[in-house]
């Protein structure tokens, strides 16, 4: 297949591409470094990567046009809802219009599949938890998530005049190598620069679904092959919640770190940040009847990842 990937120096994409390469298939990368790597990147004669900006849609057209993908992966955003709360168009521009602009390539030159990385960030604070996909009205708490949501429309708007196919994922927290941000990026960074003081965000009581981010992926191929109606939109989480406390003492625990030479200082509040939902429980059922389960818990996720984390960031930060 011919692939084209957005997104392709973040988290989910530089752990996708190898995937992809080692089938055999092609893959066309974009990627401007907002939140991506150089690092990340990967090396290969069949990943063709460049490096601009969606919002540039001529130069995205004339990328389409040269790959001409069997398939779209989106996953380019802004992805550090945090961040959207200070420069207020950032998620319109990085997000909704990004995706339009994605959606305008595909219409220009005849691509008419896209799996596209949504959130579960979009049903805000629902009454009704573990929640699933028809769950509504929603409404969003975050800049984010609310782009999320117009991105969504126009995913789906777009599939039904131009004769496309979508797959929709509203995730859980994905978590593994290759971070750019997040609750275990942040923990192990703080606690390289501190190693006797660390500041958590909210309560610590947070508590969230960690997918790995290989369970992630497998779930959104096997979706791809199983879903076959225009619209195909799931939830992919997992059952189980880990809550930022135990993140915190597990990240200790893996820097080698005495318990007792350490405060743990909170922020206080429900919530790490404006826009953040604190619980969150998703209604996996839609993608469990295809037949798909996930292989690790979120506890072991989290676990992992946060081993992993800290072998990767050794030296400082990745580039």
């Amino acid at each position: 297949m011919r692939l084209l990937v957005t997104g392709a120096a973040g988290f989910i994409a530089s752990n996708l591409i190898p995937r992809i390469l080692a089938r055999g298939d092609e893959v066309w990368g974009v990627d401007n470094f907002f939140l991506g790597k150089h690092a990340y990147v990967v090396k290969d004669r069949r990943h063709r990567f460049h490096d601009f900006d969606l919002l540039d849609l001529e130069q995205l057209v004339n990328l389409f046009e040269s790959a001409k993908p069997d398939l779209v992966w989106h996953f380019a955003a802004n992805s550090d809802i945090s961040y959207g709360t200070k420069y207020t168009d950032f998620d319109l521009k990085g997000g909704t219009l990004a995706t339009y602009n994605v959606l305008e390539a595909m219409r220009r030159t005849g691509a008419k599949e896209i799996i596209f990385s949504s959130s579960g960030a979009v049903y805000g604070e629902p009454a009704v938890m573990p929640t699933p996909e028809d769950y509504g009205p929603i409404f969003p708490i975050s800049l984010y998530a609310a782009s999320k949501v117009a991105c969504e429309t126009l995913v789906t708007a777009f599939v039904h005049n131009y004769d496309m196919r979508c797959w929709i994922y509203r995730f859980g927290n994905i978590v593994g190598p290759n971070p750019t941000h997040g609750v275990i990026h942040d923990f192990v960074l703080r606690l390289r620069e501190n190693r006797r003081e660390l500041v958590v965000l909210g309560d610590g009581t947070q508590s969230k679904p960690y997918v790995y981010v290989e369970d992630c992926i497998d779930g959104m191929e096997f979706g791809y092959r199983s879903a076959h109606d225009a619209v195909n939109c799931y939830n992919l989480a997992v059952d189980d919640q880990t809550s930022v406390t135990e993140i915190a003492e597990w990240t200790i625990t893996a820097m080698g770190i005495d318990r007792a030479s350490i405060e743990i200082k909170h922020t206080g509040g429900p919530r790490g940040w404006k826009g953040d939902v604190p619980q969150v429980r998703l209604d996996t059922r839609r993608m469990t009847g295809l037949g798909w389960r996930p292989k690790l818990s979120s506890r072991e996720a989290v676990r992992r990842t946060i081993r992993q984390v800290v072998e990767q960031f050794r030296n400082g930060p990745l580039q």
